[in-house]
């Protein structure tokens, strides 16, 4: 834990996008389980990563620690969960390329929410890397953009404004350590997955991508992410996540020889310049206050 604060916040989110860009070749390499057997036992693995790191963490005082974050642990837990259940139930019923769009609206909330919860402003620089990521993010899934499935497409948004709560709670209570939380959203996604699916048995091979999809995907990507944000602006963060989106599609390309198509090259390209533009303003404006 001390060794993990102590490292740059914008380098913890970008390992936590870089460790949640492995869930689309995790759930495509999954040979029978449906989706809610994925999110139960990724849920499940996540619980147990999430429960050790607190008792390595706190020992004796793991208890103390959950009371601790409070009204706005709790909430943000029961967002989060929703989010992570969100995810799975857009993929029923709307397109992968369409959920995918929807994540990266993240940047927009955090800026959204940032300026109007803490108060934070958003510099042209930082504005601008958003449009210019966010276009990128168009041309890469413009095109598999579908009309049609609505209500999966709204429920899909819960998707980033959860992930988005939860980051501006982090910052709106930095002194607080608000990985407990996570052990809430994963507690609720679990129970989710375990009443909607009509089993939870599946194979060897199944039982450990959810391992790995618990356990380092999403369980060491949200506790990156949870620590970093409190050390960086909610609208870089954003900017910072959509990186998730351009190694998403590397790994099924290296692993899974899924050919991305020209679009997706060029837009991830323009996504990882607008990255580029916000951490030569951070270095900028670090070499200012020292």
């Amino acid at each position: 834990m001390n060794f993990i604060s102590k490292l740059p916040g914008p380098f913890l989110v970008f390992l936590g996008a870089f460790c949640l860009s492995f869930g689309g070749l995790i759930v495509k390499s999954f040979e029978g389980a449906t989706l809610w057997q994925i999110l139960f036992w990724r849920q499940f693995f996540f619980v147990l990563l999430i429960a050790v790191f607190l008792l390595f963490t706190y020992k004796k005082k793991v208890f103390l620690a959950l009371y601790q974050s409070g009204l706005p642990g709790f909430i943000g837990g029961l967002i989060l969960g929703l989010g992570f259940s969100a995810y799975v139930f857009a993929m029923y019923n709307t397109t992968v390329a369409n959920a995918n769009f929807i994540i990266q609206t993240q940047a927009i909330f955090l800026a959204i929410f940032g300026y109007l919860f803490l108060k934070e402003k958003i510099s042209k620089l930082t504005l601008a890397s958003i449009i210019l990521a966010m276009s990128g993010i168009l041309l890469m899934v413009g095109n598999s953009l579908s009309p049609g499935q609505l209500f999966g497409n709204l429920v899909a948004f819960i998707m980033p404004i959860s992930f988005a709560v939860l980051i501006i709670i982090v910052r709106k209570y930095p002194n607080v350590d608000m990985v407990p939380l996570q052990l809430v959203a994963g507690i609720v996604a679990m129970l989710i997955g375990y009443f909607v699916s009509s089993k939870i048995s599946v194979s060897t091979h199944d039982l450990i991508l959810g391992f790995l999809a618990g356990f380092f995907q999403v369980g060491l990507g949200f506790i990156f992410i949870t620590i970093g944000a409190k050390k960086t602006l909610s609208a870089m963060v954003g900017i910072l996540m959509m990186t998730e989106a351009v190694l998403g599609p590397l790994w099924a390309w290296i692993f899974l020889d899924e050919n991305p198509q020209l679009y997706a090259l060029v837009g991830g390209s323009i996504i990882l310049f607008a990255v580029f533009i916000q951490f030569y303003s951070l270095l900028i404006k670090e070499k200012k206050t020292t």
